[in-house]
């Protein structure tokens, strides 16, 4: 892999981004002509529809103008990380989006670290017991976290360690590091059982499929341990499936901790996106909104580049020669 061929793959993504990301801004301001009860309806919230009120709303929103001259204006500011005031407090859209981002951040990521050493883990061990009593369990215990929700799983996780046991704060997300992770276990743990499931099964996919290649039993006829063939062989190559779904999953627990968040009276950005909803606070749902398409676009560009680390035979748009 060649530096020049790095350089040539970023620039290509690079060039799609702006291309994706006005797709779906120009979905996301669609947002208020989608709201029922017209614009007006969806910018005025809950308060008094006063001809004063409503008026302001035009003259803000520039409302009199053409539809692409709404959204050229809108995206201007969007580019600025301005995506208005939000109707409800009155405050810019980005600093609620700031306040609750700390707080989603680190539940995302403390809940993608579980399922993801958890779900190697239990794939490997599955796939070197593979029909044993030890793979049925393993993938019995991956069924039943994929069926359950997290807020229902959530909820279950309250009631025993916090409620009934007392070991894990009820709500609140902490102050300082070692406070905050032990506030957001339960969270991460409700979010993260509810996606392990896939990283299991293809862990466990990944590592058969690589013990019974010609490569693996040949390493073993020179003598190579049984270790050495697990991580250098089989896991190395088994990789490149896990950091596609790590990818993807990442990104899931970003949008998917709101039910979770809501559970546990967390903060985060994903209550505040409930909130606004509840409020139709329309400018809040839009900026949020974007942050997460912005995230999960960056995501699946660092995903893309992980490739060539965990298999260098990968080149980036061609086949190895």
């Amino acid at each position: 892999m060649s530096f020049l061929e790095v350089l040539r793959f970023l620039g290509r993504r690079l060039l799609a981004l702006p291309v994706v990301l006005f797709v779906i801004s120009l979905g996301v301001f669609s947002l208020l002509y989608l709201a029922p009860g017209g614009v007006e309806a969806a910018l005025l919230g809950n308060r008094p529809a006063t001809p004063e009120i409503i008026r302001a709303i035009r003259d803000e929103y520039h409302l009199d103008d053409p539809f692409l001259t709404q959204y050229w204006l809108w995206l201007q500011d969007a580019l600025r990380l301005d995506f208005g005031r939000s109707i409800k407090s009155g405050e810019p859209v980005f600093t609620v989006i700031g306040r609750g981002m700390t707080t989603t951040l680190f539940l995302s990521a403390y809940a993608f670290i579980i399922a993801m050493t958890f779900g190697v883990g239990l794939g490997v061990l599955a796939a070197v017991r593979r029909r044993t009593i030890v793979d049925r369990g393993v993938v019995g215990l991956s069924v039943f976290s994929v069926s359950a929700p997290a807020f229902a799983t959530g909820i279950f996780l309250l009631y025993l360690f916090s409620v009934r046991l007392g070991w894990f704060p009820v709500f609140g997300q902490g102050s300082g590091f070692v406070d905050r992770v032990w506030h957001l276990t339960l969270p991460a743990l409700a979010l993260a059982l509810s996606i392990m499931a896939l990283v299991v099964k293809l862990t466990r996919a990944g590592m058969i499929g690589a013990l019974e290649q010609d490569y693996v039993a040949f390493a073993r006829a020179r003598g190579v341990s049984s270790r050495n063939v697990l991580v250098k062989y089989a896991f190395r190559n088994a990789l490149v499936p896990i950091v596609t779904a790590g990818g993807v999953l990442l990104a899931f627990t970003l949008t998917g901790a709101t039910l979770v968040e809501v559970t546990f009276s967390l903060p985060g950005i994903g209550s505040r996106l409930v909130e606004a909803a509840s409020f139709k606070d329309v400018p809040v749902v839009q900026g949020i909104a974007m942050t997460f398409a912005i995230t999960i676009v960056i995501v699946n560009v660092l995903v893309d580049l992980m490739y060539v680390l965990v298999d260098p035979r990968i080149r980036f748009g061609k086949s190895a020669a």
